[in-house]
This record gives structure tokens, C-alpha cells and sequence, in this order.
């Protein structure tokens, strides 16, 4: 084995302790980690990052083995969530919208709820939330801002609430696409309304806890919640909840949503999306649309915090317009570009580009994961890829095209229990990806 392969392999594993070490510091109250469940949205930390080990470190021709593909789901953009020998996930279909479980083993249709209308926008038809579960309970947001608790076990309507009637919100373009966060006794969700721009409530009973105004934070961007969803941080010695709302990314307390900070100038007036990134007293945000992306330090003041910039890159430097970003230790993984996917890796502290494969073995926008030393990106248009996560060097291990794919083919991939899965709207496929 040469040195630069040593180099690189060490890397990984410290990237990987790295990672570990602080996930504590981005921990919802109440939660643990397990490499067999992917609970919620981007995983147990919302941050992408599986836990699992013994994985494929290269893929053979034609991608790994397939175990078994479910149908039946609908139209959508939903990722899955995993808890115990179940996957949860939404659709759309023809009588209105659903949230499904299946069996874990074989994908096996095990109930189906209907929340809510189907939602038939121009375009981008189906649900984007992804079901956030917590002990014997789920949670979910619907693109027209219903938020519905159900049982696990069987699908029962527990409570019911809406973002727009209930709390004022205002309704995105492409409707809500928010993955509720569970913290806790307490359910928190951004309506993005005047008097309720994030909300707290009881997850039992569905019933308020507080609502937070968010005060101007400047001009760019649009009112109203964006596309992101809320990440826990415990920077500047303060436990607060991080998202990125229409008119910039904003601070507030987990306790009692006390407003703390905001940053305006990372947004768009379109669609700002990806979920902020947050390690230590660091938070680093980025939107498309020729935006860019930005390192924010949280510092204490008066009793509250403040939001430093450390850098901003504009948008030629970095832009993730979605597919999301990973955080390895020092470095940031992500496809940069608007209605674009081009494979980066970033100096997390400097915002330095450390290396960029603009000719990425798929086009359009990636959306990325991570497990075992590697991503997994899957583009716009269907290809799945397998690349190194190292600052070393871009380095492919793999790529295939998922059966059926229809452009754009956005759900994000999961990786728990050795397995892949990609949901291509009506149909979730299950691979083999350990060794």
C-alpha cells in the first residue's frame, strides 16, 4: 500500500472520531445514536452521517446488489426514516396524501394514513418532508403545513395541527417542505408567521409550548420559512436550535424560543434550502440561486449571543443549491452549483476550496450522505456515485444508475444496517452495500 493511500485512510478515520466526539454538542434531548436506525431526517443528528461500519469500499459494475424493491408509495420527494423493523415515508396518491410504513425486511406495505390533499403545484407534485419518529410516535409535515402525530404501531391519527390556520403561517411556493424536529417533551416545527416563525409544542398532546416572532433580519430573501430544517447547537454556551428561514438563518433558544441571533445575507428570493451545518460554536449556512455560503461563529453577549461572520463565499466560490452538506472534522462535502452537483470539498475554517470534480459522474444537483469513510451522492439525474470522503483527492469508487429514475430524482439516500436506500417517488429500493 503506498503512503498516499495510508495518508488518505487515515484521514478518514480521523474525520470519523472527529464526528463522533462531537455529536453530543448537535444531540436532541432524549436521543442516541445506533447505525440499525436513520429516525428522522439526514439521520439520527441530522447531519447525514451514518454510523455504520463494514461497508463496501468500492462498487462493483452495475452498482451493489439489489435486495428488494416496494412500490406503491406515490409521488414525492420524502426521503425514509428508520425505527425498529419499520421504514416510514410519505406519497401522494390519487385521493390525496399519505404517510406509509413498511416492513423493514422486504418492504412489505404494513399501513397507510392519509393526512391531507395531495399537493399538485406547477411541477414537483408530492410531499418533501421526511417522517420524524420518536418512540412510538411519528411526526409529519405536509407541503399545505399540516402537522399530524401518528402511532408507529398502526397508523392512528394522535393530534392534528395546521402551520397556516393554526399559527399564521406563510405557505412557501412549493409548500412546506420542513422535517419536524422531536426534542424532548417538545415538537418544533417553522410555520414562519408573524407571531409564530418557530414554534414549540407539546408532542403528547399536540398543544402549545411558545411561539417565537423573528424580528427583520435584512433585505434579502422572502418572509415566511424557507425549505431547511431545524439542528441543535450548543454554541456560545447555549442551547438553541438552528434554521434557515426565507429571510436568513436565525438562533433561538431550545428551552423557551427566546429569539438570540440572525443572518441575512446567505438567503435568496426563491428558495433557500439546505440545512445548516453546526459544530462547536460554528455554524455554516449556504443557499443557491447564486447566493453563496457563509461561516458564522456564535460568541456570548449580555446574556444572549451573537452571530460573528467569519467568512462569506459568494456564489461562483460555493453555493449548495440542495442535496445538503456534510461536516468530516475539518471539511465540508458537498455539490456545489445552482441546478448543480459539482463534487467539493471546503477548509471548514478558511472556506478554502480544497479540491472540485466539476465533471461529477452525474449532472444536476447531489443529494449526499455519508457512511464508513465514503459519500454517497445521488444526482438530479439519477446516477448514484460512491466517493471517498477525503481532503486528499476526488476519488470515485462507483456508480449506477437507479432503475426508473425520472428527473429530478432528489429523495436523499439513507445507509443504516449495511443496506442503501433510494426512493425513486413510487418505488423505495433496497441495496447490499456491506462487505
Amino acid at each position: 500500500m503506498s503512503l498516499r493511500h495510508l495518508a488518505v485512510f487515515a484521514c478518514l478515520g480521523i474525520a470519523a472520531t472527529c464526528a463522533v466526539s462531537r455529536a453530543a454538542d448537535r444531540r436532541p434531548a432524549g436521543k442516541t445514536a445506533s447505525s440499525k436506525e436513520w429516525p428522522e431526517w439526514r439521520g439520527k443528528l441530522r447531519d447525514g452521517i451514518s454510523t455504520d461500519r463494514g461497508l463496501l469500499d468500492q462498487w462493483p459494475e452495475g452498482g451493489p446488489a439489489l435486495v428488494w424493491k416496494a412500490t406503491g408509495l406515490g409521488k414525492g420527494f420524502s426521503s425514509i426514516s428508520i425505527a425498529g423493523d419499520r421504514i416510514f415515508t410519505m406519497g401522494d396518491r390519487e385521493d390525496g396524501q399519505y404517510v406509509i410504513a413498511l416492513r423493514l425486511a422486504d418492504g412489505k406495505l404494513l399501513w397507510s394514513t392519509r393526512i391531507g390533499d395531495a399537493w399538485e403545484p406547477q411541477g414537483y407534485s408530492g410531499p418533501r418532508s421526511t417522517p420524524t419518529v420518536d418512540g412510538d410516535a411519528i411526526f409529519v409535515i405536509g407541503p399545505h403545513g399540516d402537522l399530524v402525530c401518528l402511532a408507529a404501531a398502526d397508523g392512528k391519527e394522535r393530534w392534528h395541527r395546521n402551520l397556516k390556520t393554526d399559527f399564521g403561517g406563510v405557505l412557501p411556493h412549493w409548500g412546506f417542505s420542513e422535517s419536524p424536529l422531536v426534542d424532548g417533551n417538545r415538537v418544533i416545527c417553522t410555520p414562519g408567521g408573524p407571531d409564530a416563525g418557530i414554534v414549540a409544542l407539546d408532542k403528547k398532546s399536540g398543544k402549545d409550548l411558545w411561539r417565537t416572532p423573528i424580528p427583520p433580519l435584512g433585505s434579502q430573501g422572502m418572509d415566511g420559512a424557507a425549505y431547511s430544517s431545524i439542528v441543535v447547537s450548543n454554541a456560545g454556551g447555549v442551547r438553541q436550535l438552528v434554521q434557515m428561514m426565507g429571510r436568513g438563518v436565525v438562533g433561538v433558544a431550545a428551552d423557551d424560543g427566546k429569539f438570540l441571533w440572525g443572518y441575512n445575507r446567505v438567503v435568496n428570493g426563491t428558495a433557500s434550502i439546505p440545512t445548516p451545518l453546526v459544530q462547536g460554536d460554528y455554524v455554516f449556512c449556504s443557499s443557491g440561486y447564486g447566493a453563496g455560503a457563509a461561516l458564522l461563529k456564535l460568541v456570548p453577549e449580555g446574556g444572549g449571543v451573537r452571530a460573528d461572520e467569519v467568512y462569506f463565499l459568494d456564489g461562483k466560490e460555493f453555493q449548495n443549491h440542495h442535496g445538503g452538506m456534510i461536516l468530516l472534522g475539518d471539511y465540508i462535502y458537498a455539490g456545489h452549483g445552482h441546478n448543480a452537483g459539482a463534487p467539493t470539498c471546503l477548509e471548514l475554517k478558511t472556506g478554502k476550496t480544497v479540491w472540485r470534480h466539476n465533471r461529477g459522474p452525474g449532472t444536476g444537483s447531489a443529494a449526499v450522505s455519508y457512511a464508513d469513510g465514503n459519500l454517497y451522492v445521488r444526482f438530479e439525474n439519477g446516477v448514484m456515485a460512491l466517493i471517498g470522503a477525503t481532503p486528499e483527492e476526488y476519488l470515485e469508487k462507483g456508480t449506477f444508475k437507479i432503475p426508473g429514475a425520472e428527473q429530478p430524482s432528489w429523495s436523499h439516500p439513507v445507509i443504516a444496517g449495511g443496506k442503501l436506500y433510494l426512493r425513486e417517488q413510487d418505488a423505495l429500493m433496497c441495496y447490499d452495500v456491506k462487505k
